[in-house]
Protein backbone atom coordinates (compact mmCIF):
# COMPACT_ATOMS: atom_id res chain seq x y z
CA UNK A 1 0.00 0.00 0.00
CA UNK A 2 2.18 2.47 -1.64
CA UNK A 3 0.71 3.88 -4.10
CA UNK A 4 -3.02 4.58 -3.53
CA UNK A 5 -5.30 6.39 -6.04
CA UNK A 6 -7.68 8.18 -4.87
CA UNK A 7 -10.98 8.72 -6.88
CA UNK A 8 -13.12 11.86 -6.23
CA UNK A 9 -10.18 13.36 -4.43
CA UNK A 10 -11.27 17.03 -4.70
CA UNK A 11 -14.43 16.38 -3.38
CA UNK A 12 -15.48 16.86 0.02
CA UNK A 13 -14.43 13.77 1.72
CA UNK A 14 -12.02 12.94 -1.02
CA UNK A 15 -9.84 16.02 -0.22
CA UNK A 16 -10.07 15.49 3.58
CA UNK A 17 -8.55 11.86 3.14
CA UNK A 18 -5.70 12.62 0.89
CA UNK A 19 -5.19 14.98 3.42
CA UNK A 20 -5.45 12.11 6.06
CA UNK A 21 -2.96 9.96 4.34
CA UNK A 22 -0.30 12.36 3.74
CA UNK A 23 -0.79 13.13 7.29
CA UNK A 24 -0.53 9.31 8.93
CA UNK A 25 1.20 7.81 6.59
CA UNK A 26 5.26 8.97 5.48
CA UNK A 27 5.45 6.40 2.41
CA UNK A 28 3.02 7.07 0.58
CA UNK A 29 2.08 8.33 -2.28
CA UNK A 30 -1.35 9.92 -3.04
CA UNK A 31 -3.27 9.99 -6.91
CA UNK A 32 -5.95 12.21 -6.82
CA UNK A 33 -7.98 10.98 -9.83
CA UNK A 34 -11.04 13.46 -10.43
CA UNK A 35 -12.85 14.82 -13.08
CA UNK A 36 -13.50 18.03 -11.00
CA UNK A 37 -17.61 18.05 -11.93
CA UNK A 38 -18.97 21.16 -9.96
CA UNK A 39 -18.55 19.71 -6.23
CA UNK A 40 -14.63 19.01 -7.05
CA UNK A 41 -12.26 21.74 -6.19
CA UNK A 42 -8.77 21.70 -5.98
CA UNK A 43 -8.67 24.35 -3.91
CA UNK A 44 -9.72 21.98 -1.28
CA UNK A 45 -6.31 20.96 -1.24
CA UNK A 46 -4.18 23.87 -1.68
CA UNK A 47 -2.11 23.24 1.51
CA UNK A 48 -0.72 19.87 -0.45
CA UNK A 49 0.10 21.09 -3.32
CA UNK A 50 3.88 21.29 -2.85
CA UNK A 51 4.00 17.76 -1.77
CA UNK A 52 6.07 15.94 -3.51
CA UNK A 53 3.93 12.82 -2.31
CA UNK A 54 0.97 13.85 -3.88
CA UNK A 55 -0.04 14.13 -7.44
CA UNK A 56 -3.75 15.24 -9.33
CA UNK A 57 -4.37 13.77 -12.61
CA UNK A 58 -7.52 15.02 -13.86
CA UNK A 59 -9.77 11.78 -15.04
CA UNK A 60 -13.17 10.36 -15.68
CA UNK A 61 -13.78 6.68 -13.93
CA UNK A 62 -16.07 6.12 -16.68
CA UNK A 63 -13.20 6.59 -18.84
CA UNK A 64 -11.61 3.37 -19.42
CA UNK A 65 -8.32 4.37 -21.08
CA UNK A 66 -7.66 7.20 -18.97
CA UNK A 67 -8.64 5.16 -15.72
CA UNK A 68 -6.00 1.84 -16.93
CA UNK A 69 -3.73 4.76 -18.31
CA UNK A 70 -3.12 6.05 -14.45
CA UNK A 71 -3.00 2.98 -12.90
CA UNK A 72 -0.29 1.81 -15.37
CA UNK A 73 1.61 4.95 -15.32
CA UNK A 74 1.65 5.77 -11.52
CA UNK A 75 1.93 2.21 -10.68
CA UNK A 76 -1.02 2.15 -8.21
CA UNK A 77 -1.37 -1.08 -5.84
CA UNK A 78 -4.66 0.27 -4.13
CA UNK A 79 -7.54 2.58 -4.68
CA UNK A 80 -9.90 4.17 -2.38
CA UNK A 81 -13.02 4.96 -4.80
CA UNK A 82 -15.45 7.68 -3.14
CA UNK A 83 -15.92 9.01 -6.72
CA UNK A 84 -19.80 9.39 -6.95
CA UNK A 85 -22.18 11.74 -7.69
CA UNK A 86 -23.72 12.04 -4.68
CA UNK A 87 -26.80 14.31 -3.86
CA UNK A 88 -30.49 13.00 -3.25
CA UNK A 89 -31.69 16.03 -3.92
CA UNK A 90 -30.27 15.84 -7.77
CA UNK A 91 -30.74 12.47 -8.09
CA UNK A 92 -34.91 13.59 -7.74
CA UNK A 93 -34.53 16.28 -10.34
CA UNK A 94 -31.91 13.89 -12.75
CA UNK A 95 -31.14 10.40 -12.24
CA UNK A 96 -28.86 9.26 -15.59
CA UNK A 97 -25.71 10.59 -14.10
CA UNK A 98 -26.01 9.35 -10.99
CA UNK A 99 -26.46 5.85 -13.01
CA UNK A 100 -23.68 6.77 -15.52
CA UNK A 101 -21.20 7.70 -12.90
CA UNK A 102 -21.92 5.56 -9.77
CA UNK A 103 -23.08 2.03 -11.66
CA UNK A 104 -21.08 2.44 -14.58
CA UNK A 105 -18.08 4.40 -13.49
CA UNK A 106 -17.53 1.98 -10.40
CA UNK A 107 -17.62 -1.17 -13.13
CA UNK A 108 -15.29 0.74 -15.44
CA UNK A 109 -12.80 1.18 -12.12
CA UNK A 110 -13.39 -2.41 -11.38
CA UNK A 111 -12.32 -3.75 -14.47
CA UNK A 112 -9.05 -1.95 -14.78
CA UNK A 113 -8.85 -2.68 -11.03
CA UNK A 114 -8.50 -6.45 -12.15
CA UNK A 115 -6.58 -5.87 -14.90
CA UNK A 116 -3.79 -4.07 -13.35
CA UNK A 117 -3.73 -6.80 -10.32
CA UNK A 118 -4.64 -3.86 -7.75
CA UNK A 119 -3.73 -5.42 -4.58
CA UNK A 120 -6.49 -3.54 -2.20
CA UNK A 121 -9.90 -1.64 -3.31
CA UNK A 122 -11.72 0.29 -0.61
CA UNK A 123 -15.27 0.88 -2.22
CA UNK A 124 -17.00 3.66 -0.25
CA UNK A 125 -20.58 3.75 0.32
CA UNK A 126 -23.59 5.17 2.43
CA UNK A 127 -26.01 4.23 4.81
CA UNK A 128 -28.88 5.32 2.40
CA UNK A 129 -28.49 1.59 0.58
CA UNK A 130 -30.37 0.80 3.80
CA UNK A 131 -33.50 2.58 3.16
CA UNK A 132 -35.18 4.18 5.93
CA UNK A 133 -36.02 2.75 9.74
CA UNK A 134 -38.25 3.37 12.22
CA UNK A 135 -38.24 5.25 15.45
CA UNK A 136 -35.55 1.95 16.83
CA UNK A 137 -33.37 -0.08 15.45
CA UNK A 138 -29.92 0.42 13.89
CA UNK A 139 -28.80 -0.91 10.49
CA UNK A 140 -26.23 -3.63 10.76
CA UNK A 141 -24.14 -4.49 7.25
CA UNK A 142 -26.97 -7.63 7.40
CA UNK A 143 -29.66 -5.21 7.29
CA UNK A 144 -31.55 -5.99 3.52
CA UNK A 145 -30.34 -3.08 1.03
CA UNK A 146 -33.58 -1.44 0.16
CA UNK A 147 -32.93 1.90 -1.37
CA UNK A 148 -35.55 4.71 -2.17
CA UNK A 149 -34.22 7.05 -3.96
CA UNK A 150 -32.27 6.90 -7.49
CA UNK A 151 -28.57 8.54 -5.92
CA UNK A 152 -29.05 5.26 -2.73
CA UNK A 153 -30.13 2.70 -5.60
CA UNK A 154 -27.40 3.96 -7.49
CA UNK A 155 -25.10 3.16 -4.69
CA UNK A 156 -26.54 -0.18 -3.69
CA UNK A 157 -25.93 -1.36 -7.43
CA UNK A 158 -22.26 -0.36 -7.49
CA UNK A 159 -21.66 -2.06 -3.80
CA UNK A 160 -23.15 -5.31 -5.54
CA UNK A 161 -20.89 -5.04 -8.18
CA UNK A 162 -18.04 -4.26 -6.15
CA UNK A 163 -18.79 -6.96 -3.77
CA UNK A 164 -19.66 -9.48 -6.71
CA UNK A 165 -15.92 -8.54 -8.64
CA UNK A 166 -14.18 -9.85 -5.27
CA UNK A 167 -16.64 -13.29 -5.41
CA UNK A 168 -16.84 -13.76 -8.96
CA UNK A 169 -12.95 -12.35 -9.69
CA UNK A 170 -10.90 -12.18 -6.09
CA UNK A 171 -10.68 -8.40 -6.80
CA UNK A 172 -9.45 -7.73 -3.14
CA UNK A 173 -12.56 -5.89 -2.45
CA UNK A 174 -13.48 -4.23 0.94
CA UNK A 175 -16.55 -1.84 1.48
CA UNK A 176 -17.23 0.83 3.61
CA UNK A 177 -20.69 2.38 4.32
CA UNK A 178 -20.93 5.79 6.32
CA UNK A 179 -23.63 7.74 8.00
CA UNK A 180 -24.04 11.36 7.22
CA UNK A 181 -20.86 13.80 7.08
CA UNK A 182 -20.57 16.85 8.19
CA UNK A 183 -16.84 19.36 8.23
CA UNK A 184 -15.06 21.46 6.07
CA UNK A 185 -14.83 22.01 2.68
CA UNK A 186 -18.53 20.04 2.13
CA UNK A 187 -19.94 21.92 -0.83
CA UNK A 188 -23.26 23.85 0.88
CA UNK A 189 -25.92 21.91 -0.80
CA UNK A 190 -25.45 19.95 1.75
CA UNK A 191 -28.13 20.45 4.89
CA UNK A 192 -25.42 21.80 7.40
CA UNK A 193 -23.19 24.16 4.73
CA UNK A 194 -26.27 25.14 3.29
CA UNK A 195 -27.77 26.33 6.51
CA UNK A 196 -24.82 27.73 7.76
CA UNK A 197 -24.25 29.71 4.57
CA UNK A 198 -27.69 31.16 4.49
CA UNK A 199 -27.63 32.10 8.24
CA UNK A 200 -24.54 34.10 7.64
CA UNK A 201 -26.25 36.18 4.97
CA UNK A 202 -29.76 35.68 6.75
CA UNK A 203 -31.47 34.06 3.65
CA UNK A 204 -33.97 31.78 4.79
CA UNK A 205 -33.53 28.43 5.81
CA UNK A 206 -35.11 25.85 3.72
CA UNK A 207 -36.11 22.43 5.93
CA UNK A 208 -38.30 20.01 4.20
CA UNK A 209 -41.29 19.09 5.64
CA UNK A 210 -41.38 18.91 9.06
CA UNK A 211 -38.06 18.59 9.81
CA UNK A 212 -38.48 15.31 11.94
CA UNK A 213 -36.39 13.53 9.65
CA UNK A 214 -33.09 11.89 11.51
CA UNK A 215 -29.85 11.28 10.38
CA UNK A 216 -26.75 10.35 12.45
CA UNK A 217 -23.83 12.77 11.49
CA UNK A 218 -20.03 11.84 11.43
CA UNK A 219 -17.25 13.96 11.85
CA UNK A 220 -15.30 13.51 8.44
CA UNK A 221 -12.01 13.26 10.36
CA UNK A 222 -13.72 10.59 12.18
CA UNK A 223 -14.89 8.86 8.88
CA UNK A 224 -10.86 9.46 7.01
CA UNK A 225 -9.60 7.81 10.07
CA UNK A 226 -12.14 4.80 9.87
CA UNK A 227 -11.43 4.70 6.06
CA UNK A 228 -8.22 4.16 6.67
CA UNK A 229 -8.21 1.56 9.37
CA UNK A 230 -10.26 -0.39 7.22
CA UNK A 231 -7.61 -0.15 4.19
CA UNK A 232 -5.22 -1.48 6.38
CA UNK A 233 -7.20 -4.14 9.02
CA UNK A 234 -10.16 -5.06 7.03
CA UNK A 235 -10.86 -8.28 5.43
CA UNK A 236 -11.05 -8.70 1.74
CA UNK A 237 -14.93 -9.50 1.18
CA UNK A 238 -16.31 -7.89 4.17
CA UNK A 239 -18.56 -4.16 4.89
CA UNK A 240 -18.04 -2.36 7.53
CA UNK A 241 -20.37 0.42 8.80
CA UNK A 242 -19.11 3.84 10.09
CA UNK A 243 -21.20 5.74 12.42
CA UNK A 244 -20.87 9.20 14.70
CA UNK A 245 -23.53 7.46 17.05
CA UNK A 246 -25.40 11.19 16.69
CA UNK A 247 -29.10 10.94 16.08
CA UNK A 248 -30.27 14.47 15.53
CA UNK A 249 -33.69 15.47 13.93
CA UNK A 250 -32.79 18.07 10.92
CA UNK A 251 -34.99 20.53 12.66
CA UNK A 252 -32.94 20.58 15.65
CA UNK A 253 -29.52 20.57 13.91
CA UNK A 254 -31.05 23.66 12.02
CA UNK A 255 -31.87 25.63 15.01
CA UNK A 256 -28.57 24.48 16.92
CA UNK A 257 -27.16 26.58 13.73
CA UNK A 258 -28.49 28.96 14.72
CA UNK A 259 -27.67 28.90 18.01
CA UNK A 260 -24.14 28.96 17.63
CA UNK A 261 -24.65 31.89 15.22
CA UNK A 262 -26.67 34.09 17.36
CA UNK A 263 -29.09 33.85 14.70
CA UNK A 264 -33.46 33.77 14.86
CA UNK A 265 -35.01 30.47 14.45
CA UNK A 266 -37.41 32.84 12.44
CA UNK A 267 -34.90 32.19 9.36
CA UNK A 268 -36.41 28.75 9.35
CA UNK A 269 -38.56 28.33 6.41
CA UNK A 270 -40.51 25.06 5.85
CA UNK A 271 -40.52 23.79 2.53
CA UNK A 272 -42.66 21.16 0.77
CA UNK A 273 -41.06 17.21 1.73
CA UNK A 274 -39.21 15.87 -1.26
CA UNK A 275 -40.04 12.57 -2.67
CA UNK A 276 -39.73 9.63 -0.79
CA UNK A 277 -37.71 11.35 1.76
CA UNK A 278 -36.35 8.70 4.46
CA UNK A 279 -37.39 9.32 7.76
CA UNK A 280 -34.35 8.08 10.22
CA UNK A 281 -31.18 6.52 9.58
CA UNK A 282 -28.86 5.15 12.32
CA UNK A 283 -26.01 3.13 12.33
CA UNK A 284 -24.71 -0.22 14.45
CA UNK A 285 -20.71 0.65 13.79
CA UNK A 286 -19.82 -2.54 16.76
CA UNK A 287 -18.36 -4.59 13.85
CA UNK A 288 -15.43 -2.22 12.76
CA UNK A 289 -14.89 -0.90 16.25
CA UNK A 290 -14.98 -4.64 17.96
CA UNK A 291 -12.97 -6.17 15.05
CA UNK A 292 -10.78 -3.46 13.95
CA UNK A 293 -10.57 -0.87 16.95
CA UNK A 294 -11.92 2.46 15.32
CA UNK A 295 -14.24 4.52 17.36
CA UNK A 296 -15.35 7.79 16.42
CA UNK A 297 -13.35 10.86 18.67
CA UNK A 298 -14.96 14.25 17.76
CA UNK A 299 -17.71 15.37 20.11
CA UNK A 300 -20.36 16.60 17.99
CA UNK A 301 -20.74 19.73 19.92
CA UNK A 302 -17.31 20.70 19.24
CA UNK A 303 -17.56 19.22 15.95
CA UNK A 304 -20.44 21.37 14.92
CA UNK A 305 -18.56 24.26 16.20
CA UNK A 306 -15.60 24.19 14.87
CA UNK A 307 -17.55 23.31 11.26
CA UNK A 308 -19.71 26.00 12.04
CA UNK A 309 -16.89 28.68 12.78
CA UNK A 310 -14.82 27.08 9.31
CA UNK A 311 -17.84 28.17 6.79
CA UNK A 312 -17.75 32.03 8.20
CA UNK A 313 -14.28 32.28 8.09
CA UNK A 314 -13.84 30.80 5.04
CA UNK A 315 -16.34 32.88 3.41
CA UNK A 316 -14.41 33.22 0.28
CA UNK A 317 -14.35 29.69 -0.63
CA UNK A 318 -18.25 28.77 -0.80
CA UNK A 319 -18.89 32.41 -1.92
CA UNK A 320 -16.89 31.22 -4.88
CA UNK A 321 -18.50 27.97 -5.86
CA UNK A 322 -21.93 29.39 -4.85
CA UNK A 323 -22.76 30.87 -7.98
CA UNK A 324 -23.73 29.74 -11.61
CA UNK A 325 -25.04 25.93 -12.09
CA UNK A 326 -25.56 25.87 -8.06
CA UNK A 327 -28.18 28.93 -7.81
CA UNK A 328 -29.63 27.42 -10.98
CA UNK A 329 -30.22 24.16 -9.15
CA UNK A 330 -31.53 25.79 -6.23
CA UNK A 331 -33.91 27.68 -7.43
CA UNK A 332 -35.53 24.91 -9.13
CA UNK A 333 -35.01 22.40 -5.90
CA UNK A 334 -36.46 24.56 -3.52
CA UNK A 335 -38.87 26.76 -5.72
CA UNK A 336 -41.31 25.17 -3.80
CA UNK A 337 -40.48 27.01 -0.70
Amino acid sequence: MEHILVTGGAGFIGSNFVRHLLQRLERVRVVNFDSLTYAGNLENLADVQGDPRYAFVRGDICDADAVKNVLRTREIDTIVHLAAESHVDRSILGAGAFVHTNVLGTHTLLEAAREAGITRFLHVSTDEVYGSLGPTGKFTETTPLHPNSPYAASKAASDLLALSWEHTYGLPVVVTRCSNNYGPYQFPEKLIPLMVCNALRDLPLPVYGDGKNVRDWLHVSDHCQALLTVLQKGSVGEVYNIGGNNEHANIDMVRHILAILGKPDSLISFVKDRPGHDRRYAIDSSKLTEQLGWAPTVGFDDGLANTVAWYAEHQAWWTRVMTGEYLEYYQRNYEHA
